[in-house]
């Protein structure tokens, strides 16, 4: 494949991609019936009902499960890739195996379990059940098996714990696994909506994607205004895209050149 076609083919596929989202920005900046161009929907949307709230509380559970996994998913992948235990490789398989779980199948039990510990509607049910990923704990186990273990070893040396030598020496060297990680959990939860619908009841409890929901069955499919909500929606992931993004691509392509 030449080098210009190689662009085209690039380009276009940046249009496809590009297109949804320009589409979204156009038609939430339309006010009707004047049809004018303002930022007027942006304000309606934030204004109306409890979409501050909403926001809030994505914004919570969103950065509570990111941190989790970071701690979580690292301290299992830590222990999987360093320590050698009975039935580890057994352990490891089961924990990759619920990846090809379905959400629906723990939709039930998983509900039924935040029922019995009284977390429904609460913040506890949003977040307790995801701060591990199994995906997480196989990333993290990956990258640090890359890493020398002398780093580990002349820690140890020097009376460090394994805690210590985890969170102040592995897991610095691990930042673009771990904001890989971190995007990839932080996306997920924002646009969580099966799992939020279900154990939340009130309107001050529901995340930004039920609310979403719920305000488009309001406004009865108010295109600009809805439009505009999903547009305020895409800011948080838009800002953690831009500050990390040579995070992102250092950890996606890390594995791709030979040493």
């Amino acid at each position: 494949m030449t080098s210009w076609n190689r662009y085209s083919l690039l380009f276009t596929v940046s249009l496809v991609c590009i297109a949804p989202v320009a589409w979204m920005i156009v038609v939430s900046l339309v006010e009707y019936p004047e049809k004018t161009f303002s930022f007027k929907n942006y304000l309606d949307v934030w204004n109306s009902g409890l979409f501050g709230r909403y926001f809030f509380n994505s914004l919570i559970v969103s950065v509570a499960v990111t941190a989790g996994n970071l701690i979580f998913c690292s301290m299992a992948g830590y222990f999987f890739a360093r320590q050698n235990f009975r039935y580890k490789n057994i352990l490891f398989i089961t924990v990759l195996l619920t990846l090809i779980i379905p959400g629906q199948i723990v939709m039930v039990p998983l509900y039924m379990l935040m029922n019995h510990f009284n977390w429904l509607d609460t913040y506890w049910a949003l977040i307790i059940p995801w701060v591990v990923n199994p995906f997480g704990i196989f990333l993290m186990k990956q990258y640090f098996e890359k890493l020398p273990v002398s780093v580990e070893e002349s820690a140890r040396m020097d009376g460090a714990a394994e805690m210590t030598i985890l969170f102040r020496i592995i897991m610095p060297m691990a930042k673009p696994a771990l904001a890989v990680l971190g995007i990839y959990i932080f996306v997920n939860n924002w646009n969580q909506f099966l799992f939020p619908f279900l154990f939340t009841d009130s309107d001050v409890m529901r995340t930004l994607p039920v609310g979403l929901a719920f305000f488009s069955g309001y406004q009865d499919i108010d295109t600009p205004h809805l439009m505009a909500g999903a547009g305020i929606s895409s800011i948080p992931m838009i800002i953690i895209f831009l500050l990390f993004q040579k995070q992102i691509i250092s950890g996606l392509t890390s594995g791709a050149v030979k040493e």
